[in-house]
């Protein structure tokens, strides 16, 4: 396993992390021995910082996360993350207090007493940000000070928002989701260098975007316009045809990016983490990533709203 810096937290992460989504079964029935053994191997093979979330599962992935991690000393093994005041779908409370209350039930979910990561969740669909970048922001700080979270961030979809926010906000971490991909590589030139002149970590998420760069495709609430997802499928077929698996060069790809400290995948299956793992051990075919994006150059670097930001 290779190891990176996340910024100034003195922590050293592993370039592939854990995500909980899958566990809190977002995408599908999970079995509790099932993403048990996933998070096993995942620790075992090096595997050091787990990301979860209040949302997923409505509080299930912090409750396995829980059972899991209580074993065999596991929890002192790993860098966790979780996330708050994304309560459902459509259920958001980035208030002082809410924000605490949905904490508080993810440290009883998590049986910790403290996070090393607390993250405010998906602030795209907060309805006034000058408070999250007052208040929710105020309060993550306290919490950090009162010992319960080592480092403090936020998390959403539009760059813009994430950019203002690590200029407002002395944040730790941020983490950013499908814009570093195969399809769209915008983080790199529109966040990560604000991020780094304040010395905020950037981690990556969804680097298969959210499905569109996988064999089976997105999920049907997936939200990307028809054009992007016909041209992920063309990259897809192309990468078949050639005898590669677009989802293993995505993840290749995304492991290469040196100034990426971390890139989360949310599988709770361990046939699917072990071949995330295995592509950490080979650099992705210059050639045929230049192939694939040059399929998905009609699309390239196109995103999709989420929430109530306008950039």
């Amino acid at each position: 396993m290779r190891y990176r810096p996340l910024g100034r937290t003195g922590l050293q992460v592993s370039v592939l992390g854990q995500g909980g989504a899958a566990i809190g079964q977002q995408y599908g029935p999970v079995a509790y021995e099932e993403a048990r053994q996933c998070v096993r191997t995942a620790i075992e093979a090096g595997v050091n910082f787990i990301d979860t979330s209040a949302y997923y599962g409505r509080g299930l992935s912090e409750e396995y996360l829980g059972r899991i991690l209580a074993e065999d000393g596991l929890r002192q093994r790993v860098i966790l993350c979780t996330k708050a005041g994304r309560l459902d779908r459509d259920v958001f409370d980035f208030s002082p207090a809410g924000l605490r209350r949905c904490f508080e039930q993810s440290l009883r979910r998590l049986r910790t007493d403290y996070v090393d990561i607390l993250l405010a969740h998906d602030i795209e669909f907060a309805d006034n940000y000058e408070a999250i970048m007052t208040e929710t922001y105020t309060t993550l700080q306290e919490l950090k000070q009162e010992g319960k979270a080592r480092f403090i961030g936020m998390s959403a979809y539009p760059l813009g928002l994430l950019r203002r926010v690590v200029e407002r906000c002395q944040l730790d971490v941020i983490i950013s989701y499908a814009h570093y991909t195969l399809q769209n590589t915008r983080l790199l030139t529109e966040l990560l260098p604000v991020a780094e002149a304040r010395g905020t970590a950037l981690i990556n998420a969804s680097p298969l975007a959210l499905g569109l760069l996988t064999n089976q495709g997105p999920p049907p609430w997936h939200p990307a316009p028809e054009s992007i997802k016909a041209a992920c499928r063309a990259a897809a077929d192309y990468c078949r045809q050639r005898g590669t698996d677009i989802a293993v060069l995505g993840m290749q790809f995304c492991y290469a990016q040196p100034r990426i400290p971390c890139t989360l995948t949310g599988t709770a299956r361990t046939s699917e983490l072990l071949i995330n793992l295995q592509a950490l051990e080979t650099p992705p075919d210059p050639q045929m990533v230049a192939e694939v994006q040059a399929i998905l150059a009609p699309v390239r670097d196109q995103s999709w709203p989420s929430g109530n930001w306008k950039d």
